[in-house]
């Protein structure tokens, strides 16, 4: 049951942070290998983006690749949320006070993130595509077409074989390692040190809601360099044989990146990146705590 609880509290933040994932995707792959000053900006700021996406595409392109984002949602929080919940069951995070160890929290965050990576990171390299598709007037990257998800997965499939959908799977387990630990652990510490100290205890979850904040702030400067390069690998076209054209793997990309955009390029889309994981962060981890308690007063009931 924890891991349906996980898997239900991120559909429900994935929903509402989608529209920002897709422009995150769009300013990552701007400029891609081209230094500044030498690329198109189509995309200036969030708000333009905005702007320019649903004038270009419509209002429904803000939720492109919502059907594969729901799904990934679904299979990961539910895989890292649930291994993390039974971690917290089995009494292998907290002291004999009952407060949560840090490293402890970090160590099975980080593991539980890259197991859940690693059955989504189809799910991912599918909305990654399905995301970067525009009109030609705004198109950055490499454009793959997909009318849907399972088309996507087919096509896949049919040219370069059950590998090819885990293509990047290794980026995307240290990618989500390094964020479900640094956003779960930092959660979990602040909302701890808040409800001891009694602060903020006017609502039930205003405790939740500040602390998911600290934590999508903390997760986004330590997830986004990562991010970066897993949209690069995810969007770029392939050979025959399933091999990058541009990249052949997370070192490869992360010099050409450095030596093309310069090092701040790992930072693009930082602000919508944080718009995204602030919300979804709040949502994903307040929902968690709501099925929890809805959860905890079934089990009292039956």
């Amino acid at each position: 049951m924890d891991f349906v609880v996980g898997g239900l509290a991120g559909v429900g933040a994935g929903f509402f942070s989608n529209p920002f994932d897709v422009v995150k995707t769009r300013m990552q792959l701007q400029g891609e290998l081209r230094s500044k000053g030498q690329h198109a900006v189509h995309y200036k700021n969030i708000p333009h983006a905005m702007y320019t996406i649903v004038k270009h595409d419509g209002i429904a392109a803000l939720q492109k690749g919502l059907v594969p984002a729901l799904w990934f949602q679904l299979v990961v929080n539910g895989v890292r949320l649930g291994i993390y919940q039974q971690s917290d069951n089995f009494g292998l995070l907290r002291d004999e006070e009952n407060n949560t160890k840090f490293i402890n929290s970090l160590i099975v965050g980080s593991i539980s993130g890259l197991c859940g990576a690693m059955l989504g990171s189809p799910l991912q390299l599918v909305k990654t595509q399905l995301m970067s598709y525009s009109s030609k007037k705004i198109a950055v990257g490499t454009q793959h077409a997909h009318p849907g998800m399972m088309y996507a997965i087919q096509k896949i499939y049919s040219n370069n074989g059950l590998t090819g959908l885990w293509r990047g799977a290794h980026g995307m387990m240290l990618r989500n390692s390094i964020g479900s630990a640094s956003q779960i652990a930092s959660f979990a510490v602040c909302k701890e040190w808040m409800d001891n100290n009694n602060m903020f205890q006017q609502s039930k979850y205003l405790s939740t809601f500040l602390a998911s904040n600290i934590g999508a702030l903390v997760k986004t400067v330590w997830l986004t360099p990562m991010d970066v390069i897993m949209t690069r690998l995810y969007n770029q076209a392939v050979d025959a044989n399933g091999r990058g054209l541009l990249y052949t793997g997370l070192m490869d990309c992360a010099r050409k990146i450095t030596k093309s955009e310069g090092l701040l390029a790992f930072y693009k889309g930082m602000g919508p990146s944080y718009l995204r994981q602030a919300p979804h962060t709040v949502l994903l981890l307040v929902f968690w705590d709501m099925l929890k308690d809805l959860q905890k007063s079934i089990e009292n009931k039956c």
